[in-house]
Parts: structure tokens; sequence; C-alpha cells
């Protein structure tokens, strides 16, 4: 099967009308590229959820702030083709920043409380740009389903809540995390470390396990998991910490105990690399 792919809304519109009409079920999983296994669990998770598959592939200037890595986001849109033809995609959308916002564009979706917390207290506009951008395509692409992943778990949760307040018709699903051999969460971004800076980043998981070891051993307090996941980090004299938070898998309020399930939340920044990962911890 050979992959169509579409770089105008309008024709990705009517795609996704006339599939609609003739009763197909789509199912979208946004990216901005540079795919990696993780990418392609989500597309795996996709074929098996509707009858037509939409990758999409958009680097969004809207959810980056000056200084960060827009410019420079890493990109390999022939070898992203082949790896998405491979896995059976009908469609890859892949939009030019001027078609999706052209010249004049000044509208914005933002959902406000979400967005405060965990990255958004660090990335101003990067949730706004995110919910734009999504809603927009589901709004060219008309999927019945679109899938994301939990690492993004901020993400994940600000496009839900959006889902529903704005009243699309798209069940969202959440992915799991998929990680490397050594424990590091899959992340285009992690092309940037160095063989030092990969070394240390595996201190993130480490961390992570410490949390789950202290909560299974009977501790719940906020403060000394959250002590035992610094201490891990802080063995790495690359890593800093920008964030480590314990909080509600709904709402990402701050809580003070592990009482049912609880995220724990980190971002560090590691050279030119930012990352992130979570885990759930239950009691």
């Amino acid at each position: 099967m050979i992959m169509r792919i579409i770089e105008n809304i309008q024709e990705m519109q009517r795609w996704g009308e006339a599939k609609r009409c003739s009763g197909r079920r789509i199912v979208l999983v946004p990216t901005m590229g540079f795919l990696h296994e993780g990418h392609l669990s989500l597309v795996r998770a996709g074929r098996k959820r509707g009858d037509d598959l939409v990758v999409s592939i958009f680097v969004n200037p809207t959810q980056f702030a000056p200084g960060e890595d827009y410019a420079s986001y890493p990109s390999d849109l022939e070898r992203d083709c082949r790896l998405l033809e491979k896995e059976g995609v009908d469609v890859l959308f892949h939009p030019p920043a001027e078609e999706i916002y052209p010249k004049g564009y000044q509208t914005h979706v933002e959902v406000e409380r979400l967005r405060s917390f965990l990255c958004g207290a660090f990335r101003p506009g990067h949730f706004r740009g995110v919910a734009t951008v999504v809603a927009k395509l589901f709004n060219i692409v008309r999927p019945h389903v679109a899938i994301f992943g939990a690492k993004d778990y901020q993400q994940l949760q600000i496009i839900r809540r959006m889902v529903v307040d704005l009243n699309f018709e798209v069940d969202i699903v959440g992915h799991p995390l998929v990680r490397e051999q050594d424990g590091l969460a899959m992340s285009s971004r992690n092309v940037y470390l160095g063989q030092d800076e990969r070394r240390a980043a595996l201190s993130l998981h480490r961390s992570l396990v410490t949390a789950q070891s202290i909560v299974r051993a009977g501790e719940r307090r906020r403060e000394r998991i959250i002590e035992g996941v610094r201490g891990e980090l802080d063995k790495e004299p690359l890593v800093q910490v920008e964030y480590v938070q314990l909080c509600d898998p709904e709402t990402l309020e701050e809580v003070k105990r592990v009482e049912g399930e609880s995220l724990l939340a980190l971002a560090v920044r590691l050279g030119k690399a930012r990352l992130i990962d979570n885990t759930i911890l239950r009691p």
C-alpha cells in the first residue's frame, strides 16, 4: 500500500469528510516527526482502533518559547515516511507552518488551570500552542480517535480536558510511555545528548524506581518521596533539576501523601536537552 501525503488543509478535510460519510473510522496520531519506537508504538495502537490511520508531522511554532529549539528541532522526513509506510499508515498530513497559521492568525485555545502546573510553570505559552494546534488538527482531519503518549502526561490531560470542554467528538487514548532498554524514556530530543549526558540521563528512570521502592516500603509522605528522587538525581552533576512533583493524576494539583494513585513527574535539563519523565505511584 502506498501512503498518501497531504500538505493542504482543504485536501485533508475533503479526505476526512469522505471517509466519515462512507462509514470509515479515522484514527489520528499527532507527532512532530523524527520518529522513534515510542511514536511507532502509537501508530501500531492506532492501526488496531480504526479503518483509516492518519499520522500528522508538524513542528508547531506556537508551542516553542523564544530561545527554545524550534529552528533546530531534529527532522528527517524521508526516514519518517519510510517508517510510516512500513507500518501501513494511510495518510501522512504534513502541512507547512503558513498553512496552519496563515497571515493575520490570532485565535488560540487555552486550558486554564491544568496548564499552570508542572511544565506549564516553566514554559509559558507552551500548552496554549499545544491545545491550539491539536484543536486545529481535530477540525482538519476529523478523527474518531486520537492517540497520545503518556510520557507527555500533562499534555495528555490538557487534551482530554479540551475535548470535554469544547465538545469534540474524538476519543482520546493515552498510550503507555516507551523506554529504551536501559530505562531512558524515548524522546526525539535524546539525540541532543552527548555520551556523558546520555549516561547521566539514566538517573531519571533510577529516581522513579527509587520512588516506587520507597512507596512499596510503606512511605506515603510527599517530602520523603521527593527527597529520595532528588537524592538520586543529585548524584549526577550534569543533571539540572527543573522540578520534581507529586500530584493528583487527574487535576495535577500537588498532593501531600500517596493515597490511591499519585503522579510523580519530573523535568531536568542536560546540556541542550530538556527531558521529562513520570510514573504512577500506588500504595
